[in-house]
């Protein structure tokens, strides 16, 4: 979530714009001196969200100086909760088992049918350990994980030591990790960083978890190496071209589908807001130190 504010001197009404209907609760804290979801050409601040962009002819019909937050702390909870859910699910093939469960002729009970993987003493390798990379990790560790993580600066040794971290190169990460988590922000940079030559630097047994931006991944060369099981299975949040979803995914056992639901729970969404609030109050106030700004 974040909000484009117009840097000029404001009266104490605040004009609010937004792209989304968001929990009124959530933004409490404004609406007694502030007025709210007014059109965007009369508004000097737009809180926006990632299922509705913001275009240039939005930004056009605005004005031009403008400062750009986002709500870098309420997200980390609940991404990297869903991102060791996905973990589980895809390992212990959760959605596969409920699927059959409930077709006429059911599952077959056994001893020895329906076995899945622990996560208990595998290595987690983490693409990406910033703020969520590092509430994964203390997730993985508490199950029993060992981890590997590869970044573009190497953490400090403190926090190394706190989560038993070693850092890898990238290939090496691939080559030993048995669940590769990306959880890293997108940029050209790393857009399809996992193709065909990362799957196949991956153990047939490995799994590949995604809740950061789907462009990190090429999604044709995925399908490809789930099908022939060149690695064992992968749990997606995000896509490259949502809602689009390849069709190809919706047919394979060894995949797990979720919505880009990173941060959607109803406490993630009124932090987000509370958040949202907080970069609009200290930019009122003056204290731009205190916003979240990415521009």
């Amino acid at each position: 979530m974040s909000v484009s504010v117009k840097s000029s001197t404001f009266v104490p009404d605040m004009q609010i714009a937004f792209t989304t209907t968001l929990p009124k609760k959530g933004f409490a804290r404004l609406a007694a001196e502030h007025s709210l979801s007014v059109p965007l050409e009369k508004a000097e601040v737009l809180v926006s969200t990632f299922d509705k962009p913001v275009t240039r002819e939005m930004i056009a019909s605005a004005e031009r100086g403008i400062r750009v937050t986002n709500t870098p702390r309420s997200v980390v909870e609940p991404t990297a909760e869903l991102a060791f859910a996905l973990m589980h699910a895809v390992a212990r093939r959760t959605v596969e088992f409920d699927k059959n469960m409930r077709k006429r002729g059911g599952v077959e009970f056994g001893v020895m049918n329906n076995l899945s993987h622990s996560l208990y003493g595998r290595t987690l390798g983490i693409i990406g350990m910033g703020r969520i990379g590092q509430a994964l990790a203390r997730r993985a560790v508490a199950s029993g994980m060992t981890i590997v993580y590869h970044n573009r600066h190497r953490l400090s040794e403190e926090i190394e030591q706190k989560y038993g971290a070693a850092y890898v190169s990238l290939d090496e990460l691939l080559r030993t990790a048995d669940f590769v988590s990306l959880n890293l922000p997108y940029t050209q940079e790393v857009h399809h960083m996992i193709g065909s030559a990362e799957l196949q630097l991956m153990k047939s047994s490995a799994y590949l978890i995604n809740t950061a931006r789907g462009a990190h991944v090429d999604e044709e060369a995925l399908a490809q190496a789930l099908r022939t099981r060149a690695i064992a299975g992968a749990a997606l949040d995000v896509f490259e071209n949502e809602p689009i979803v390849p069709p190809t995914f919706r047919w394979l056992n060894n995949i797990v589908l979720s919505p880009h639901t990173g941060t959607g729970t109803w406490e993630g969404r009124l932090a987000m807001c509370d958040e949202v609030c907080d970069n609009i109050l200290a930019f009122i106030a003056g204290d731009t130190d205190k916003m979240s700004i990415v521009l």
